[in-house]
């Protein structure tokens, strides 16, 4: 005689599958396309050899200050993602009339391996806008269903684990966006023994105040930020004007430390006051500025030209 499990028995297995997912869904704020998905590894990346360029879709778009807004791009499927290392970005192309295409690099900030199940998987890109910018204006004017070509990756810094001993990370506005996937990264990885010293600065706000305030609660011994606002609010506790040298000396480590990485991202303006500014792609030119000016060689310096912020996520 065989025997069957009962119907009741099946149910019941179910039914405790069932809880088990919305404990996690609602109790603990996992969402099902990390538990599932993820965990079954099911994953397309988008971005693989940097030959191609995919046509996204403009899904949202959110103001977020007086000049910049949040453009949401739904990736191709369910189980895509972005397929990016850190430290590395992607390309943009428009095709306006009368000129050469334009194309302009994009960082993302978030898990590269970020997918969506019940959604799709997009991505969101923090976007200022400048008078004289021909990219940014065509996005500023972009509608919901738009569409944009992309094509990646471009990589910068690879990053390997305990690489460094101490990181040092100087950004100028959005120029944050290569130093938060270092910081996400390193964080990321418990096996990580790595020291962050983050040096930010921005106009009217900090951009991932929330996260980093997360990590330097989290790990008081390797994660040092320093927070500067050149037009702050009233009752601001961080610092106020421009990254100067005093600064700089207050909070970077001595230039003989050993096995010390200064990694400096911004505008134009920020680097030739910082490090001096980068001649190519391949070429960092020779340090100047408040870094050479404090000790610092040229090998100990690496500057990261990228020029928005892209951020891959889900659940905005």
């Amino acid at each position: 005689m065989v025997c069957r499990p009962s119907r009741a028995l099946f149910y019941i297995g179910l039914t405790g599958l069932l809880g088990y997912g919305a404990y996690h869904v609602f109790r603990l704020g996992i969402p099902f396309s990390k538990m599932f998905g993820l965990k079954w590894g099911l994953t397309e990346p988008t971005f693989v050899d940097n030959k191609e360029w995919i046509e996204l879709t403009l899904s949202r778009i959110t103001d977020f200050n007086h000049n910049c807004k949040i453009f949401r791009f739904d990736l191709p499927t369910k189980n895509s993602v972005s397929g990016l290392q850190v430290a590395s970005a992607l390309l943009t192309r428009v095709e306006l009339p009368l000129q050469p295409p334009v194309i302009r690099a994009y960082t993302p900030v978030s898990d590269e391996d970020t997918k969506g199940i019940a959604f799709y998987t997009y991505y969101i890109l923090l976007i200022k806008k400048y008078d004289n910018g021909p990219m940014s204006s065509y996005i500023h004017g972009m509608k919901i269903n738009d569409k944009l070509l992309f094509k990646g990756p471009v990589p910068k810094y690879l990053w390997s684990q305990n690489m460094h001993e101490h990181v040092i990370l100087i950004a100028g506005g959005t120029g944050i966006t290569p130093m938060y996937q270092f910081i996400r990264k390193i964080f990321g990885n418990k096996e990580e023994k790595t020291r962050v010293t983050l040096i930010t600065a921005n106009e009217r706000l900090i951009f991932m105040l929330f996260e980093f305030e997360q990590l330097r609660k989290k790990y008081p011994d390797r994660f040092n930020v320093v927070y500067v606002l050149d037009n702050p609010p009233e009752g601001w506790k961080g610092a106020s004007g421009r990254i100067d040298k005093d600064l700089l000396k207050t909070h970077l480590p001595d230039p003989l430390s050993r096995n010390i990485k200064i990694f400096v991202c911004g505008p134009p303006g920020f680097y030739k006051v910082i490090s001096g500014m980068k001649l190519s792609s391949t070429d960092q030119g020779e340090l100047e500025g408040y870094l050479k000016e404090l000790g610092y060689t040229k090998e100990q310096v690496k500057q990261l030209v990228l020029k928005h912020m892209l951020i891959f996520m889900v659940g905005f």
